[in-house]
């Protein structure tokens, strides 16, 4: 995959390299309590599974990360799998989208998600899921101003609750 640029930021979603692992351990571990844990080999094996596994960086500086899955992989998330099992294949996984706290609130994220969705039109659906408890209001705010809507309630390996997400997507067909 090359590098995508995103229009009017100077902002690039660019494939993760070995290089770049040192950055999205620590951003993903400055924000673990919003995430799952992640160290090398769990990144290793992320990787593997993604469809998309990019940096986002803007005006050439680390910003943040973003891992999606397609539907039909091996991915070990309940939450993933939760999914598959209420869309079967129609739709596209957001694993993960981090943005580092210096560059919040400048449109980064918005412009990852634009490009995000696009990839996930053929599967007619993007999804993903948000913190109840301890709840992410920030994330929940975003994903309903982009129209997400409530899929259901799930509770996590890890005592947390979250909220399953879909975004409906006018579908295209698959590439």
């Amino acid at each position: 995959m090359s590098d995508t640029v995103l229009p009017g930021l100077g902002t690039v979603l660019r494939p993760v390299q070995r290089r770049d692992h040192a950055a999205v351990l620590e951003l993903n571990e400055r924000n673990v309590d919003l995430l799952s844990p992640m160290d090398e080999e769990r990144l290793d094996r992320l990787l593997a599974w993604s469809d998309r596994a990019e940096v986002i960086e803007l005006d050439g500086e680390f910003a943040g990360f973003v891992l999606t899955m397609a539907p039909g992989t091996d991915y070990d998330s309940t939450h993933y799998r939760a999914h598959a099992e209420h869309f079967g294949n129609d739709f596209y996984y957001l694993d993960r989208i981090v943005v580092d706290d210096r560059f919040r609130r400048r449109g980064v994220a918005a412009a990852a998600y634009d490009e995000i969705e696009l990839t996930a039109t053929p599967y007619g659906r993007l999804v993903l899921e948000v913190n109840l408890d301890p709840p992410n209001e920030p994330s929940l705010a975003f994903h309903r101003g982009r129209a997400f809507r409530p899929v259901s309630d799930y509770p996590s390996a890890d005592g947390k609750r979250v909220q399953l997400m879909a975004l409906e997507l006018p579908r295209r067909g698959r590439a």
